[in-house]
């Protein structure tokens, strides 16, 4: 079996880096992604635009040692694509009550799209708002 996930998304902060106590260095990084809102089977449009209204799922990322050094340029807004697998850690908490938590661990992070900056004007709505899938 192959556990690989591939995502293409915006990142929601600036991402957070420590350094462990034998030198690896750690990122830890927050992605959006999206896809269209459907209801009974169909997009549901903003009524004001017509364009699609657009779940958000925010996915946990965390980079190791050169991947982290890399990820220190990254900055809140930026499209990056983000290929590596799935990792679930399993811990008790205080209260004795088992608890669940699922990351990706990075094995590859490529910078796809700076954000736009704020003098900039607004750019027309993106070509994929109207795909059907």
């Amino acid at each position: 079996m192959h556990n690989q996930i591939e995502l293409i998304g915006h990142l929601g902060a600036a991402p957070e880096i420590r350094t462990t106590g034998n030198n690896n260095r750690v990122a830890n990084i927050s992605v959006a992604t999206w896809r269209p809102r459907y209801s009974e089977g169909k997009i549901v449009r903003d009524p004001k635009t017509g364009y699609a209204e657009k779940d958000t799922e925010w996915h946990r990322v965390v980079a190791f040692n050169g991947l982290a050094k890399s990820a220190e340029n990254c900055v809140k807004g930026m499209l990056v694509q983000v290929i590596g697998r799935n990792k679930t850690t399993k811990w008790t908490d205080r209260d004795g009550i088992d608890r669940y938590s699922t990351e990706i661990v990075a094995e590859s992070i490529k910078f796809l799209a700076w954000p736009k900056r704020e003098d900039e004007p607004p750019a027309p709505e993106s070509f994929d708002d109207d795909i059907p899938f």
